[in-house]
């Protein structure tokens, strides 16, 4: 069996149901600026760029475009993470070998470069792109003659990772599948239990690192807790967040906030504890709190995160900020934080008191 292609990260494309309202979010709050366009009598589509960061924004002009069925079934998120690689044909051919469920065969686009699509989880899959070129301009897409040429205030400048929640029971399937078909490689795996609610969690990573999927499953012998209401809400197995490098994160979410991005909060016992039992390597702890931004480490350093207050209506989808300071995994305290934190928002939406 030929070794698997060294898959480097691509563009996010999301289905949208209105693609002025969501180009007009990640622009205005997030800082993107819009670089290419794609339009045909199916769908129209638009790539913002920031930093190495990509995202594809595609909403349908026809019910049976499959924007149109995403949207319907789950509303706006994520559903293709596109791979890049050095030979689109040589990779999905290799993919299918190992088990991959092919979607769309290998097509030449009319600007020479080629495309395919396989299967990924839920209904999310993976469009293999030729690497090298600009990456800001999927292939298909003609750029924006105006965009904005990038500049040092950009905030954001890579994707982390992406959490993905899968249905109990699918965690090692899934996980097998990613390091079987496509060469991932397992680096994490926690179970977390917060209460009576508990999850599992694998993180599983591309031979080049570019490319980190959390996958996280419900405990299934627990209480149902965010991961069973993702599964509900959203209608089966998809991207909870979206991970968004900064290389100051305090500068970025403070320019964020400015700009009108809205983040969950810390209890203020959370900063006092930090403070007897973390050093601090990088930011303060007055700083870390004025934005409510969490600390955790492991052996090789420390991370800063913080997660957005979802503004999608079934609550489906949000972003995080982090900042890595050495850190090169996933400590248990970052996915509890996450846990906690979104946890303690579904509490305070409900009218519960903690």
């Amino acid at each position: 069996m030929t070794h698997a292609p060294d898959f480097r990260l691509g563009h996010v494309e999301f289905y949208v149901a209105d693609l002025a309202a969501a180009s007009a979010e990640l622009t205005d709050h997030y800082g993107f600026r819009p670089v290419a366009r794609a339009a045909t009598a199916e769908a129209d589509s638009l790539a913002l760029r920031q930093g190495r960061i990509t995202l594809v924004l595609t909403q349908a002009r026809t019910d049976d475009h499959p924007a149109a069925r995403y949207v319907r079934a789950h509303g706006d998120g994520v559903a293709d993470i596109a791979l890049t690689v050095t030979d689109v044909f040589v990779a999905f051919g290799a993919a299918v070998a190992r088990g991959a469920v092919a979607v769309a065969p290998p097509y030449r686009h009319a600007d020479g470069r080629t495309t395919a699509v396989i299967e990924g989880f839920g209904d999310v899959v993976h469009t293999l792109t030729e690497a090298g070129g600009d990456f800001a301009v999927p292939p298909g897409f003609t750029p924006v003659e105006d965009a904005d040429a990038a500049g040092a205030g950009e905030l954001l400048t890579e994707l982390d990772h992406f959490a993905i929640c899968i249905e109990a029971g699918e965690l090692d399937r899934t996980v097998e599948h990613y390091t079987r078909v496509l060469g991932f490689r397992t680096i994490f795996t926690e179970l977390i239990r917060v209460g009576a609610q508990a999850m599992e969690s694998q993180v599983v990573q591309s031979a080049s690192g570019e490319i980190t999927l959390t996958l996280i499953q419900p405990d299934a012998t627990a209480e149902p807790g965010q991961i069973n209401r993702f599964l509900e809400r959203h209608g089966g197995p998809g991207v909870q967040h979206l991970a968004f490098t900064a290389t100051d994160i305090v500068e970025a979410v403070g320019t964020l906030q400015k700009r009108g991005v809205d983040f969950l909060t810390a209890p203020e016992a959370y900063y006092t504890l930090l403070a007897g039992h973390l050093d601090l390597t990088r930011h303060t702890i007055a700083g870390l709190r004025e934005l409510n931004v969490l600390v955790d480490e492991d052996q090789d350093g420390q991370l800063f995160q913080i997660f957005t207050r979802s503004t999608h209506p079934d609550s489906t989808l949000f972003y995080e900020v982090i900042e890595r300071f050495g850190a090169r995994t996933f400590g248990s305290g970052n996915i509890k934080a996450l846990y906690e934190a979104v946890e303690a928002e579904r509490l305070a939406s409900e009218g519960v008191s903690l």
